[in-house]
């Protein structure tokens, strides 16, 4: 029974002797797929299946597939623009769509739950992990945009997952790499950023996850994060709320749990909590360390067998959804997911600084293009196919506008030659065009913009992942977002830049 409260990640595409016996000696329950675990969806198949027969059982396969910047598996499966781009794009509908189609495609591939969607609500305060990964700042849009997304999944078989409750869409740190503190109290998270949840609830969400920032308002004991407090998991969602599926736990892994105990008391806190699925994703040892502490706390009485008994009946209620590992044919994408994910990525472009007339006059001469090194990041985010060589990419993305321009590839975090170089080509052309990838967060891009701002009369920058840079912007340069960087979002921002009318 303590073996299927765990939920762990493997470190290759291939199967290994270790990865069995892991498997083996704890009896986790799933398996937590990641881009480190994809490379083909053959292997992945072999992966999955070969881990089952070697331990003859059903694992719960779940990945994180949320669209956008968030996307694990990436092939066979339609790329989808972020959330706050369907957000932005204003189709309900298309929302729902989009559910079926991601559901289908993720059965192909044998994923049980999909960890998705975000529900966390923006606000003004610019939240760095969350940004556009949240569908907006206006709690009834993401409630009505969530619950639409989790039907559609549901529908085509599998389970999802809201989170991360009860909101963190105003975090002021990524709880992968620290421990925020949230001061809303319950008036607050109430009026903001729990109504999206109940929305969950009522859509008959089969999976939360909880998140890990202090709520000092909500549970006032010392360095209690919601992952560790009954209050906020046992009390209020299970208890008030009335949820009755399964509560998942975020990474147990990530720095802002590091900040507070090892992993073996952290698993335990998080058990006794009220969580199902308990979330190790990464390191064996850690793995191993925290089944063994959640053992213990079950053999000596320091958490009840009665609520063990309870988890694991939901746990198995979540298997019998799908009696088979895969669903429909061979794993491809569905025929009308790409059209969808242009119609979103369309709709959703916004224009935060329009061209002038003397702009659209310059691209009739010499045009540059400068554009980040996505292809550096390919190793641990998935970048699709069409974009890895991003010399190709823009010019072709540029042939349907009559603009054969010269292209510039830089660092997504350029150094001082590469900005220098990117600078001296724009001062020899008519108009730029910059692909600008976060100046809020990372300075050299800020400098970029700026050098470029200095060296070319007639400039358009596309924000390519969050929209906050536009404040950036001097006054007379155009600015267009999609709110990320999918190949979709940014063939459609470009459309809106190059003709402004459409």
């Amino acid at each position: 029974m303590v073996g299927s409260r765990l939920m762990f990640g493997l470190p290759g595409p291939d199967l290994t002797d270790d990865d069995v016996r892991l498997f083996r000696e704890t009896r986790a329950a799933g398996i937590m797929l990641y881009r480190r675990n994809f490379e083909t969806p053959e292997r992945l198949a072999r992966l999955v299946t070969g881990l089952e027969e070697a331990v003859g059982r059903r694992i719960l396969v779940a990945t994180d597939h949320e669209g956008g910047r968030i996307i694990m598996l990436g092939r066979a499966v339609t790329i989808f623009p972020d959330n706050l781009a369907a957000g932005a794009a204003g189709e309900v509908n298309f929302v729902h769509r989009q559910g079926l189609i991601e559901g289908r495609e993720l059965r192909r591939l044998g994923v049980d739950v999909n960890f998705s969607p975000v529900l966390d609500v923006l606000t003004e305060r610019y939240s760095p992990n969350i940004g556009i990964r949240s569908y907006g700042k206006d709690p009834a849009l993401v409630a009505r945009y969530g619950a639409a997304r989790i039907r559609g999944l549901q529908a085509a078989g599998v389970s999802a997952c809201a989170k991360h409750f009860p909101g963190k869409g105003h975090a002021p740190v990524d709880a992968h790499l620290g421990l925020p503190v949230i001061d809303s109290d319950w008036s607050e998270m109430q009026g903001g950023h729990l109504p999206p949840f109940l929305a969950a609830v009522e859509a008959g969400v089969d999976c939360i996850m909880t998140s890990h920032p202090l709520y000092p308002r909500l549970d006032p004991l010392p360095r209690m994060p919601a992952t560790f407090s009954r209050l906020i998991v046992e009390e209020y969602l299970r208890g008030e709320m009335g949820y009755r599926g399964v509560i998942v736990s975020d990474d147990l892994e990530m720095g802002a749990i590091g900040e507070l105990c090892p992993i073996g008391e952290a698993t335990v806190r998080a058990a006794g909590a009220g969580h199902d699925l308990l979330l190790v994703c990464h390191t064996p040892a850690r793995q191993r360390e925290a089944h063994a502490a959640l053992l213990e706390a079950y053999r000596t009485g320091a958490l009840p067998v009665r609520g063990l008994e309870q988890s694991v009946a939901r746990l198995d209620a979540l298997h019998a959804k799908r009696p088979a590992r895969f669903d429909g044919a061979a794993p491809r994408p569905e025929r009308d997911g790409e059209p969808l994910a242009k119609a979103l990525a369309t709709r959703a472009v916004t224009s935060v600084a329009p061209p002038r007339a003397a702009f659209g006059r310059a691209l009739n001469g010499k045009v540059v293009v400068v554009f980040p090194r996505l292809s550096s990041l390919a190793e641990r985010i998935t970048i699709e196919d069409a974009v890895l060589d991003e010399s190709r990419f823009v010019v072709q993305a540029h042939a349907p506008y009559g603009i054969e321009p010269t292209v510039e590839v830089v660092g997504v975090e350029p150094d001082d030659a590469e900005i220098a170089r990117a600078a001296e080509a724009a001062r020899r052309a008519d108009a730029a065009v910059l692909f600008l990838y976060d100046a809020h967060l990372y300075p050299s891009n800020r400098t970029l913009l700026d050098a470029l701002q200095t060296a070319v009369p007639a400039l358009g920058v596309i924000l390519m992942r969050d929209p906050w840079d536009a404040e950036y912007l001097a006054p007379g340069v155009a600015g267009v977002t999609a709110y990320g960087w999918r190949r979709c979002q940014l063939e459609a921002a470009l459309a809106r830049l190059l003709t402004p009318g459409s």
